[in-house]
């Protein structure tokens, strides 16, 4: 698979960063560094443990292949769910895949779903036939994924689960898999020369018509609390819980009976000259910075190994002033770089 870089070794309740960048003297002789690939952040909220994990791989695929992922617990098991994910959905990933390549047996797991209108967009005109390839192994591995944790012997995941936001990088073809209302954001330059945000992934909250609608068919009940109107959350059909504020996600077994699913969108982008980095944040970025904002910060930082970091605090700080009432939601974010 290649090198696979995480918080495995460190503390990832604490200020954690990790980049893959050359040394100032000249690449080092034992390891096959892209310099400047990318920078890894995680900041615990005062919600309790941080259930944020994220995951860098190299070499994945194919040589300077890259597997980035950003992954948000919630729930009573939400930072055990999200470090599991981090764990064995990148090998998941390139097994489905080359399983695929081989064409050794069927490891179709979409039960009759038609991979191609999963998301509700089907951009297979505007890729090459390796990212049908692609998206086929997402969708299995996110499956794999899902059944990984349902039957974990020592692990409830009947109320807690995961996001996951990750790209897959090969050569000049993106793949981006998300599950959740985690996303990916690309900082790339307009014909017009401006830096410009373009969101990659859609936020998979119960908001979105399409969402609230495969719930509300398979008898789970979409609102908001009256101390919340604007938060539409997801609830059993005669119980007022668990209230979970995703659509999507791995675990929260209970809520699959009712609609939630762990079926990713998958979506494919073809990098130019003018795609400067992407970056992949938890919403506890999200639902205090906007898409803009986000890739101003990136594009400001000189020394691109505190970029992530950056990103993080600015989100802490609007946090304090956007909700001063309420506690800092954890918030991690990955950038890499082109």
């Amino acid at each position: 698979m290649g090198i696979c870089s995480s918080s495995a070794s460190l503390d990832f309740d604490e200020n954690f960063v990790y980049v893959l960048e050359d040394d100032d003297d000249g690449p080092s002789p034992d390891k096959r560094i892209m310099k400047r690939l990318a920078c890894l952040y995680s900041l615990q909220g005062k919600k309790g443990l941080n259930q944020d994990s994220a995951i860098l791989c190299k070499d994945y695929g194919m040589e300077e292949g890259v597997f980035i992922g950003v992954f948000d617990g919630h729930g009573r098991s939400g930072h055990i769910v999200s470090r599991l994910v981090r764990e064995y959905l990148p090998a998941l990933l390139l097994s489905q895949h080359n399983a695929l390549l081989l064409d050794n047996e069927d490891l179709n797991f979409t039960d009759g779903i038609d991979a191609s209108s999963v998301d509700g967009e089907d951009f297979s005109d505007a890729s090459p036939d390796m990212f049908d390839e692609w998206k086929e192994a997402c969708i299995n591995a996110f499956r794999a994924m899902d059944n990984e944790l349902k039957h974990h012997p020592d692990l409830d995941c009947s109320y807690s689960g995961s996001t996951a936001v990750s790209i897959i990088k090969q050569g000049k073809n993106l793949i981006i898999a998300n599950l959740g209302d985690s996303r990916a954001v690309l900082g790339t330059v307009s014909e017009e020369g401006r830096l410009e945000a373009v969101q990659l992934t859609t936020d998979f909250k119960p908001n979105v018509p399409q969402e609230a609608e495969r719930i509300r068919k398979n008898n789970g009940r979409v609102f908001a609390r009256k101390d919340e109107p604007q938060v539409q959350r997801v609830w059993l059909p005669n119980d007022d819980y668990p209230g979970l504020a995703m659509a999507r996600a791995f675990g929260d077994f209970e809520l699959k009976n009712y609609g939630v699913i762990s079926i990713p969108q998958v979506v494919y982008h073809r990098l130019t000259n003018r795609d400067q980095f992407v970056v992949l944040a938890t919403d506890g970025v999200w639902d205090v910075l906007n898409n803009d904002k986000v890739v101003s910060i990136v594009s400001s930082i000189r020394n691109k190994r505190d970029a992530s970091r950056a990103v993080v605090e600015a989100a802490v700080r609007a946090w304090r002033f956007k909700f001063p009432a309420s506690r800092v939601d954890d918030c991690s974010a990955a950038c890499l770089f082109f």
